[in-house]
Parts: structure tokens; C-alpha cells; sequence
């Protein structure tokens, strides 16, 4: 896929105020500070679509851009730590968690997670939440340039390991990275195959 057009459509934290759900959308979400929004960039080709931050926690709400005229990406807050209060962080657990459940053309949710790290007990939480309200999703491993291949497997095999515990088959996993552009194509492509059998919930 070719993405000839990216751009911003809307921020919000209530799921009837977003856009209509007439168009095949994806999300992305991972803990703060997992590089969500450099990966965002290096599979749209924009340097500054989503806003990318030293301090965790810069995404807070729900933001949707349209990509090719034809589909929606979407940014997610992050789970895990932020530096804001506790009520903050509640209150946007309840509209993510809100968002992902009535979301009725939401597709796929790309589930990022730091190559660099053995697995953490939040990323599996989630992704067994995830399953658990039968929300498709597919892992994404980031930070791929940051050490050796051989790391990136073994965190890897790791993971797959802990997740067979709750689920009987593990989604696909692509491993990536925002500054090589490792494994953006096979993301894309993934949509594309999606997006080619995609029946809008809107008559």
C-alpha cells in the first residue's frame, strides 16, 4: 500500500462524538513511552502527523486521521504510567476501554510493545482484556534498532510464551522499527488485506 494522503481529522474522549464509522479504522496503543507515535510517522510517511514526546504520556486522547480518503488510523492515550494525577488516568481507561468496546468499524488494534524489555505484566493484562472482549488485535514489537536481533527474538519468544497461558492461538506479531522502517510495509499490508473485505456497519 502507498499512502498518498494522511491527515488530521479530530480529537475526542466521547465515542459519539467521533467521526462516522463508515470507514475501516485501526488503532494503535501500547504502554507510554513505547515510540507509538515515531511508529505512527514511519508507516504513514509523515514526519509530524502524530505528536512524539521525550514525556510519556503526550497522546490523551482519542485521534483519528484519515489515511488514502478510504481509512482511519487511529492514536490512542497509552496505558501504564504518565505523568499525570490518578483520576486523569482512570478517566482515560474508561473512554479507551469505552472506545475499543462500541467502536463498531474498529478492525484491528495494533498492540505495540517494547522489544527491548522482558514481557510486562500491564502489556499481557491487556492483551488478554483485549481478548477476553474478543477485540481482534495483532502485536507490534518497536525499538527494533535499539539492540541485537537475537534480543528482539528472545523477548519475543517470551511473550508468545506468556500469552499461550490464556490464549489457545497468538496473534500475528511483526517486529519494528520507526528510524529503519523495519516491518511498516507488513503492517500496511496487513490493513490493505482488511480493508479489501470491509463492510461498513453504516446503512
Amino acid at each position: 500500500m502507498i499512502i498518498k494522503q494522511a491527515e488530521f481529522v479530530s480529537s475526542n474522549t466521547e465515542v459519539s462524538k467521533l467521526p462516522l464509522a463508515d470507514k475501516p479504522e485501526y488503532a494503535f496503543i501500547g504502554r507510554s513511552n513505547v515510540g507509538k507515535s515515531s511508529l505512527i510517522n514511519a508507516i504513514t510517511g509523515r514526519k509530524t502527523l502524530a505528536k512524539t514526546s521525550q514525556k510519556p504520556g503526550k497522546t490523551q486522547l482519542i485521534n483519528h486521521f484519515i489515511i488514502n480518503t478510504n481509512w482511519y488510523l487511529v492514536d490512542l492515550p497509552g496505558y501504564g504510567f504518565a505523568q499525570t494525577s490518578k483520576k486523569n488516568r482512570i478517566e482515560w481507561e474508561k473512554f479507551i476501554r469505552a472506545y475499543l468496546r462500541k467502536r463498531e468499524n474498529l478492525q484491528c488494534v495494533f498492540v505495540l510493545i517494547d522489544s527491548r524489555h522482558e514481557p510486562q505484566k500491564i502489556d499481557l493484562e491487556f492483551c488478554c482484556w483485549l481478548g477476553e472482549e474478543q477485540i481482534p488485535f495483532q502485536l507490534l514489537f518497536t525499538k527494533a534498532d535499539k539492540h541485537s536481533m537475537v534480543k528482539s527474538d528472545q523477548h519475543i519468544a517470551k511473550f508468545r510464551k506468556a500469552l499461550k497461558v490464556w490464549f489457545e492461538e497468538i496473534p500475528p506479531i511483526i517486529l519494528t522499527s520507526s528510524e529503519t522502517k523495519l516491518g511498516c510495509e507488513k503492517v500496511l499490508q496487513h490493513i490493505d488485506e482488511i480493508n479489501q473485505n470491509f463492510i461498513s456497519p453504516i446503512v
